[in-house]
């Protein structure tokens, strides 16, 4: 128990949020559960202190009064410094549209406003808990399959020879599928094996990750099959 709370207090998370009330909460109940939390009311100063802390998470309102949040996560996401940072989408929109587009930018999940404390901490454990489930499976893998060279270690994709940018969750589900050619998997085997079991998550959630990786596989796009009714899975002769 006491090795979980050293864990815990090593992780920081940056709080993006121009309701003074709600930030202070949000931060008020991170920090008694052992996080390090900070936090910001706008968009500019979120994206200064990001840059500087380097957090392991973000809690990230997507109405703020200057940036918006997607503005903030295509920032993120765009930058070999900050790509890497989980990002879990504040909204009180709850729109599937902003919702789908922050996934597809490589959000990690999303909660919309009103939510419980207890709601928003079961989030963000989720997300962090599927990124140390990451980090530890991380250890050399390689694989090569038709044009493509997957490093796991480097988290690198080469689709012939020429190195393509994927986000985290992108390289995650592609990894996921090219490791396991020819088996069909269901969109919630998906979810589970790639996002975690508590993945709070739209029902397009996983085809709109499939369909920005079939765009940047260009010609080899079909590598990855629809099955109809039933998922994906990914096939190429050996």
């Amino acid at each position: 128990m006491e090795g979980n709370k050293l864990i815990l207090e090593t992780r920081k998370i940056i709080i993006v949020e121009d309701e003074e009330d709600i930030r202070e909460i949000i931060q008020y109940t991170l920090n008694r559960e052992g996080y390090k939390a900070f936090s910001v009311g706008n968009g500019q100063d979120a994206l200064q202190m990001i840059r500087e802390t380097i957090p392991d998470l973000v809690l990230l309102d997507l109405m703020l009064p200057d940036l918006s949040g997607i503005d903030i996560c295509r920032h993120l996401k765009s930058n070999l410094e900050t790509e890497d940072i989980r990002i879990v989408m504040v909204t009180a929109k709850g729109t599937e549209a902003d919702i789908v587009l922050g996934l597809s930018l490589g959000a990690d999940d999303y909660v919309t406003k009103p939510f419980s404390p207890r709601e928003l901490l079961e989030r963000v454990k989720a997300v962090l808990r599927r990124s140390s489930s990451r980090n530890l499976k991380s250890s050399s893998k390689r694989v090569v399959k038709g044009p493509l060279d997957i490093d796991q270690e480097r988290h690198e994709v080469r689709i012939e020879g020429r190195v393509v940018f994927f986000t985290a969750t992108e390289f995650n589900l592609l990894f996921f599928l090219v490791t396991h050619p020819g088996i069909v998997f269901t969109r919630n085997q998906l979810l589970n094996q790639v996002m975690g079991e508590n993945a709070f998550v739209v029902d397009r959630n996983v085809d709109v990750h499939i369909r920005s990786i079939r765009k940047k596989m260009g010609d080899h796009r079909s590598l990855l099959e629809t099955i109809r009714g039933i998922g994906y899975r990914f096939f190429v002769e050996e």
